[in-house]
């Protein structure tokens, strides 16, 4: 009996044994178009072995970089894309930078420094004034949501003027309730009190047209 621990080690198992074997045959076949043939012929079988990573960006050239770790990198073959070596696979990947936002300020989000840029940009005006408190509003969601808790709208104030680096401020309000902008963006969110006269007649003539019919 032939146990697996004394076969040729798996180079990917996910490929299983049958396309490791196909690759060493690969690797024997003297004819240089012959061995480019079958190399095509097993990327293609690898494919249909893993289908999901048709669903990933540029599969064909990640399979074509597993037939050359299954052979070792030793695979002369004619590859349509470039063929990496052993020395480049084994090459970290630059590590990646942190998001500006960090500590007392990341639950504002990416967005926000976004929006924040959007508005130093723009000159002064009617314009700039309300993306400047669309801005502040949205931090004001954003700090209840993430703290569980009401925030004083002089601290939204302090925090906007921190990440604009004292380029954008609000200070001259009184509170973010008191802007146009305030009502404009929250208006659509509020339905009318129940003691509203208004709903009040809306019910009874809703009640009377039902007592007709």
């Amino acid at each position: 009996m032939e146990y697996n621990t004394s076969k040729t080690h798996l180079q990917m198992p996910e490929y299983g044994r049958i396309i490791q074997q196909l690759v060493e045959r690969c690797k024997e076949i003297e004819n240089r178009d012959e061995r480019n043939e079958m190399a095509v012929a097993i990327v293609d079988f690898m494919g249909q072995r893993n289908p999901q990573l048709r669903d990933e960006e540029n599969y064909k050239h990640k399979l074509w970089d597993h037939l050359f770790i299954l052979a070792k990198y030793d695979l002369d073959v004619d590859s349509p894309y470039h063929i990496l070596t052993q020395e480049e696979m084994k090459v970290k990947p630059k590590r990646m930078e942190y998001p500006k936002l960090q500590g007392d300020f990341k639950f504002y989000g990416k967005s926000i420094l976004q929006l924040i840029d959007k508005a130093i940009e723009l000159e002064a005006g009617d314009e700039k004034d309300a993306l400047i408190q669309v801005i502040a509003n949205n931090m004001k969601k954003s700090y209840n949501v993430y703290n569980k808790e009401h925030v004083q709208d002089e601290v939204i104030f302090r925090h906007l003027k921190d990440l604009s680096k004292n380029r954008l401020d609000l200070t001259v309000l009184d509170s973010l309730e008191k802007s146009k902008i305030y009502y404009a963006t929250n208006r659509t969110n509020k339905s009318y009190p129940r003691n509203n006269p208004k709903n009040q007649n809306n019910r009874k003539n809703i009640q009377n047209n039902k007592n007709r019919k």
